[in-house]
């Protein structure tokens, strides 16, 4: 017998099964578990390897009436045991039903005079409070004030060109010898004066600057970005023309180092597609070109950068004078270029044409829904 020659009550032996063990090994594995529960689940699997209560109250710091209770509990109960046991309190005053009723009015109606739903005019449709309405939202994650835009590419050869570009942004055909450089245009970049100075930050209270602007003029900026490296070539223009485009390709072959291959990812629009640019690249067999698919510019890194540049320069600067933001954003990129940091790119071809393909489907299925 197993308690033979052992003084006090007789033991039930704690037998797992390999699912029992596996749901409490993750339980103790999880930071996100509540503290009483791994212990009581480490207790477990102490008592289920042979050791007696006492020995592992001792080694995990437990009484050992606490770990006697949680393993008779676990042999009555097996893992539901473990779990604590609803206390007693104030009933609910709000059933399922009522529940589902605000959550599917949310998603399905809207109020007579708004386009959405509010935490205040749902509790005064429904009657219930607004917290209890922001309760109900929370749980759901529904956020009737949010909304964020959307466009689907209409391109015949999308995936083609997504497989194209994606590829060559994660496996080049080789690092030694091949440039990929993405180039695209940021033009209309505005100068803008605020009409009364700037309020500067101070402690307590943000930097303020008036709602309206006084413009002196707008430039076009042309950047081409190693993806490799991060290497950033610009180059600001009056003007946003093919002339333009030709004479920044030109500043891009001079910088670029002779006998390797330059890969170009850039946009559909109409300057990239000139008489003269294409005979500029036919003369230059080493230049492959590789183009966006319509409406897709978010494959194109450069864009990345560009919103660095909106942040970080552009968005809250004050500049009199074209001169002086053209001069701010060569700053700009002469700065970036001492320390450059390429940007990761994480997705194969292959998820992206999944997640494409799922918001297809969720869309297809509203508007069958709608008709």
């Amino acid at each position: 017998m197993a308690n033979a020659g052992e003084r006090g009550r007789p033991i039930a032996p704690l037998v797992l099964s390999p699912q029992e063990r596996a749901y409490l090994e993750r339980q103790v594995r999880r930071h996100r578990v509540a503290r009483s529960l791994s212990e009581r689940c480490r207790a477990i699997l102490r008592c289920a390897d042979g050791l007696p209560s006492k020995s592992v109250a001792a080694e995990l710091g437990l009484h050992e009436h606490t770990v006697g209770k949680w393993r008779r509990r676990f042999l009555k109960d097996r893992c539901d045991g473990l779990l604590d046991e609803a206390r007693p309190g104030r009933p609910r005053t709000i059933n399922d039903d009522q529940v589902a009723e605000v959550i599917e009015r949310t998603l399905r109606t809207t109020p007579p005079d708004a386009t959405h739903w509010s935490i205040r005019s749902m509790a005064a449709e429904t009657g219930f409070s607004h917290t209890t309405i922001r309760r109900m939202w929370t749980a759901f994650g529904l956020q009737p004030h949010r909304s964020q835009t959307f466009k689907l590419s209409s391109d015949p050869l999308f995936v083609d060109k997504v497989r194209d570009i994606v590829g060559l942004y994660l496996s080049p055909p080789n690092r030694a010898l091949v440039l990929v450089l993405s180039i695209d245009e940021k033009s209309q970049i505005q100068a803008l004066d605020r009409e009364q100075p700037v309020l500067p930050m101070m402690p307590g209270v943000p930097e303020r600057r008036t709602h309206s602007y006084v413009r002196h003029g707008t430039t076009s900026l042309f950047a081409a970005l190693d993806v490799a490296s991060g290497f950033v070539i610009g180059k600001c223009y009056k003007r946003h023309r093919a002339i333009e485009f030709l004479k920044f390709l030109k500043e891009i072959d001079a910088q670029v180092p002779e006998g390797i291959d330059v890969h170009i990812v850039m946009d559909n629009y109409a300057t990239h597609k000139t008489p003269k640019i294409k005979a500029w690249l036919a003369r230059r067999p080493h230049y492959h070109v590789h183009f966006t698919p319509t409406s897709a510019s978010w494959i194109n890194q450069v864009e990345r950068w560009f919103a660095e540049l909106t942040r970080k320069q552009i968005q809250r600067g004050v500049h009199t004078s074209v001169r002086q933001l053209e001069a701010d954003i060569r700053t700009f990129i002469d700065l970036h270029n001492r320390h450059p940091k390429p940007f990761k790119w994480t997705k194969s071809a292959d998820q992206i044409l999944a997640s494409v393909k799922r918001f297809c489907h969720k869309a297809q299925q509203t508007l069958c829904g709608e008709l």
